[in-house]
C-alpha cells in the first residue's frame, strides 16, 4: 500500500489517511476482535457469528480501508503492516467510544445516582459524617454510600468512587490531592487527670495509663517503640482497640490517656491536650480514578471533599501545628457546634 511507503508523514497522518472513508464501525469492532483473539474462528464464537460472516465483515472492512490487513495460511491469521497501524487507530476510536457512552451516562444521571467515598474510621467518624448534611442538602438525588475503615480502598480497583488515606496511596493510574494534614496529640479527660495529674514529659508519661488505638498492628507497635524505647507494651498500656470511636470515648470517660488529632477538644467528651509532644503529622490524601472524576456528581463530591478539609478555613488541617488554645483566634467560620457534636460556644 503507498501510504505505508510515504516517509517522514507523521504517524496520526497516515492513520487518518487510511480510515478516512471509512463508514462501517461495525466491520472496524469485528475486525479489533478477530485482532484480539487471534483468528476468525476465535472472534466467531466470541462474536457468536459464524465464521463466513466475520470472513466477509472483514472482506468489506479491507475494501473499505483499501489495504490487505490480514495473512493467512496454514499456521494461522496474521497482521499486516498495514493492519497493525490500522489496530492503533482502531484502539483510540474505541477508547473514544467508551468515552462518549460514559459521558452520555454521566448526563443521563449527572446530579443523582450513588458516589462511594472511602475514608479511615477516624476521620469518616468524627470530622466527615457529621458534615455529609451540606451535600446533601445541596445535592439531595445523590446517594452518599459513606465506607468507614481502617484499611485504605484501592480506587485504581474501583473500590470506591472517591478514598481519603492517612499514607500517599502508591498506585500511578489515579489521581492524588493532598488535602492537609492531621497534626495528633496526647489527650486525657478532666477526670482522668483530677485523679491521676497530667504528665509533661514522655519519661512522665511512662508513670500513667495509656488507651492506644492498634488499627495496623504492626505500624503501631513501630510507633510505640519509637516513643517508648525499652517498655513493653502491658507495662503501659490498659487498654487498646482497632476502632477510633471506642478507643476515643474509652479516653473521654477516663480510662487513661489518648492518642488525638488536635480537633479533637471539640468532639464532645471534656478532654484537656497534654503539653506531651508527639510530634506525629499525618498527611491526608484524597484519591480518584480519572475516569470517575469525568462524572459530574463523583466530580461534585470530590470539590467538596477538598472544600470540607480546607486548611485556609479550618487551621487544624494546616501545614503547621495550631494548638487547640488558638482555635478561637484562627479559626473564623461558622460556630464548630455545627461541625462538631457537643462542642459548646464556652469552649471556643
Amino acid at each position: 500500500m503507498h501510504l505505508m511507503a510515504e516517509r517522514g508523514v507523521p504517524l496520526e497522518e497516515r492513520q487518518k489517511a487510511i480510515l478516512g472513508g471509512l463508514t462501517d464501525w461495525d466491520a472496524a469492532r469485528i475486525f479489533l476482535e478477530v485482532v484480539r483473539c487471534g483468528s476468525f474462528r476465535s472472534a466467531a464464537e466470541r462474536l457468536s457469528l459464524s465464521i463466513n460472516a466475520v470472513r466477509r465483515r472483514i472482506d468489506d472492512f479491507e475494501r473499505q480501508i483499501g489495504a490487505t490487513l490480514f495473512t493467512r495460511d496454514v499456521h494461522g491469521t496474521h497482521l499486516t503492516d498495514e493492519g497493525a497501524l490500522v489496530v492503533s487507530a482502531v484502539e483510540r476510536m474505541e477508547a473514544a467510544t467508551f468515552d462518549v457512552m460514559r459521558a452520555s451516562d454521566s448526563v443521563a444521571n449527572a446530579l443523582s445516582g450513588e458516589v462511594r467515598v472511602a475514608i479511615t474510621e477516624g476521620l469518616g467518624t468524627f470530622w466527615l459524617a457529621p458534615r455529609l448534611v451540606e451535600f446533601q442538602q445541596a445535592y439531595p438525588h445523590i446517594l452518599v454510600d459513606l465506607h468507614c475503615a481502617m484499611r485504605s480502598a484501592d480506587v485504581s480497583r474501583h473500590e470506591a468512587d472517591v478514598a481519603i488515606h492517612l499514607s500517599r496511596p502508591s498506585a500511578l493510574d489515579i489521581k492524588l490531592v493532598r488535602l492537609g494534614r492531621m497534626h495528633l496529640m496526647f489527650w486525657a479527660a478532666e477526670k482522668y487527670i483530677e485523679k491521676y495529674g497530667a504528665p509533661h514529659t514522655a519519661m512522665e508519661l511512662i508513670k500513667h495509663r495509656l488507651v492506644l488505638q492498634f488499627a495496623d498492628q504492626i505500624a503501631a507497635k513501630e510507633t510505640f517503640e519509637s516513643f517508648f524505647p525499652g517498655v513493653a507494651e502491658r507495662d503501659l498500656l490498659v487498654m487498646k482497640t482497632n476502632v477510633s470511636s471506642a478507643n476515643y470515648w474509652a479516653v473521654a470517660n477516663g480510662a487513661g490517656i489518648g492518642v488525638f488529632p488536635s480537633y479533637a477538644i471539640a468532639l464532645g467528651g471534656k478532654l484537656v491536650p497534654l503539653e506531651v509532644e508527639l510530634n506525629r503529622p499525618l498527611d491526608i490524601w484524597l484519591s480518584y480514578h480519572p475516569g470517575s472524576g469525568r462524572i459530574p456528581r463523583v466530580r461534585h463530591m470530590i470539590d467538596w471533599l477538598i472544600e470540607a478539609f480546607n486548611p485556609a478555613r479550618f487551621p487544624w488541617f494546616k501545614d503547621e501545628f495550631v494548638h487547640p488554645r488558638e482555635f478561637k483566634e484562627v479559626y473564623m467560620g461558622e460556630p464548630l457546634t455545627q461541625l462538631f457534636g457537643g462542642f459548646s460556644t464556652e469552649d471556643r
